[in-house]
């Protein structure tokens, strides 16, 4: 039996009409309702983990359709999911993480009487108007000179080791921003701005320099010449990393009448660069520090004291941003703060929401290598990750901050999931995952509500091996919205 529809979800969740129609067309949907699109990928060579379920009130459920739902395969950025879920059970929805300057010495008539700390406390999204909170705050307290050094201390993480091959080429040059390094000091996402801007005489360079800071903080190899208007704006841009430090490479054209744009690429060490901006900030509001900046992986002293401190956005509205954005340095970053025990690295923070899972009755294996997905390494399954799901599902305290950071296909900030029916686009909520390297990745999963308004989890995982070929997200999305329109309008 086929059975199509292809109603707006805003009518679906209006009219009682929809599911009794639904209901008496497709009274054995149970024998169409399934995965049957998406397994044609198999057929291509894909691997497949999928499952998709109905929730109810007294914790049982039924299954709509099912795929090699306990095969182990890689979930790409879906392990963002589990990381959010690990950090809310943790901390809690209004969790914040400071930032602080700490010092062992005294002030004495404005002047600091030894090294002044930045002791980072793994904000994700420290950016820099908050180390102008901290100065300012610094301020207040009374300091005007600092009679020793500027230290960031990266004690709780960093620099943490890399375990990918982006991340380990970025260390001496990257030309991105998500491969930035990991630190618990990190500002900025661990990267450099460039802002650049055309020049008003065709033939001459563009003009550039930094987003955050008016001071030379980086080189910039600046090849970026300004054409006549309309003529195109193509920029391509590298920060390498040789024993001066980085250097920001730009080359390209732009339109004397293009507007200025950003650029973001990953810093070679994100602890330094934190060093370098904040001692500029000091120096550009008259705090003077006599010794050189350093970075310490030490903690400081205990009898050390705090002149000032700044504290992060709350948890639920920092996994927003990671997860509707899928940043991975913010990603790792939060998940190397579930790690108790100084100098955490990724393994750690991994095996950190491994335990929480453990938790999870009925779960079944799984394996992190880190909290971001950014490894092919990561296994779960679709029935592990809809457990987890619908655990969530049943914490009234805790799941609308989750459910918050997942995306509507119709409203996502991810362009390539707008499409599929109204009904897909409307009453779904989903997170995904891709990688490319070193073989495809693509995976979703999530919720939906049915036309009878009822909740449901779904979850999907399509890895590909080294000999399948490029996979794109309309082969799996295009699909997969048919297959869970089917079971949204049969229920």
């Amino acid at each position: 039996m086929t059975c199509f529809f292809n109603l707006p979800g805003r009518w679906l969740r209006s009219s009682a009409v929809a599911g009794v129609a639904a209901a008496a067309l497709c009274a054995s949907s149970a024998l169409w309702a399934d995965f049957s699109r998406l397994s044609q990928l198999e057929a291509k060579g894909f691997s497949i983990s999928a499952e998709a379920r109905l929730l109810s009130a007294d914790s049982s459920h039924l299954t709509l359709g099912s795929l090699n739902p306990e095969r182990q395969l890689s979930p790409a950025s879906v392990t963002k999911a589990y990381m959010a879920a690990a950090l809310l059970n943790r901390f809690g929805p209004q969790h914040r993480f400071t930032s602080q300057l700490v010092s062992v010495g005294q002030v004495v008539n404005g002047v600091l009487q030894g090294d002044l700390v930045f002791e980072g406390g793994g904000d994700p999204g420290l950016t820099t108007e908050d180390l102008w909170r901290l100065v300012q705050r610094l301020q207040l307290a009374g300091v005007s000179r600092v009679e020793g050094a500027l230290v960031v201390s990266q004690w709780r993480f960093g620099p943490v080791e890399c375990i990918t091959t982006d991340r380990c080429n970025a260390r001496t040059r990257v030309a991105n921003a998500y491969s930035a390094p990991l630190s618990s000091a990190g500002v900025n996402f661990g990267t450099w701005c460039v802002n650049v801007a055309p020049a008003a005489t065709p033939g001459e360079p563009a003009r550039v320099g930094l987003c955050d800071s008016q001071a030379p903080l980086v080189a910039i190899d600046n090849q970026v010449v300004t054409r006549p208007p309309n003529s195109g704006t193509e920029i391509s841009a590298e920060r390498i990393t040789n024993e001066r430090g980085d250097v920001i490479r730009l080359r390209g054209q732009m339109s004397t009448n293009a507007i200025a744009r950003d650029v973001y690429r990953g810093a070679g060490d994100a602890a330094e660069k934190t060093a370098q901006l904040l001692l500029s900030m000091l120096n550009q509001a008259g705090i003077s520090v006599r010794d050189p900046w350093r970075v310490s992986s030490t903690p400081p002293p205990s009898s050390a004291q705090r002149l000032a401190a700044v504290d992060s956005q709350p948890l639920q509205e920092l996994l927003l941003r990671t997860m509707n954005y899928s940043n991975n340095y913010m990603a790792d970053v939060l998940a190397l703060n579930l790690v108790e025990t100084p100098q955490a690295q990724l393994r750690q923070a991994g095996q950190a929401i491994e335990a929480y899972v453990q938790s999870l009755p009925g779960h079944g294996p799984i394996t992190l290598h880190s909290g971001s997905g950014l490894t092919t390494d990561n296994r779960t399954s679709a029935h592990g990750v809809n457990v987890m799901l619908e655990d969530m599902f049943r914490q009234g305290a805790l799941f609308p901050s989750f459910v918050a950071s997942f995306q509507s296909p119709s409203n996502g900030v991810m362009r390539f999931i707008r499409r599929g029916s109204a009904t897909f686009q409307n009453n779904v909520m989903l997170k995904t995952g891709t990688l490319n390297q070193p073989f495809a990745v693509r995976a979703a999963a999530g919720y939906f509500r049915t036309a009878q308004g009822r909740w449901g989890v779904f979850s999907v995982l399509v890895n590909g091996s080294g000999s399948t070929p490029y996979l794109s997200w309309s082969e799996v999305l295009d699909p997969l919205s048919l297959d869970l329109d089917a079971m949204i309008l049969a229920n």
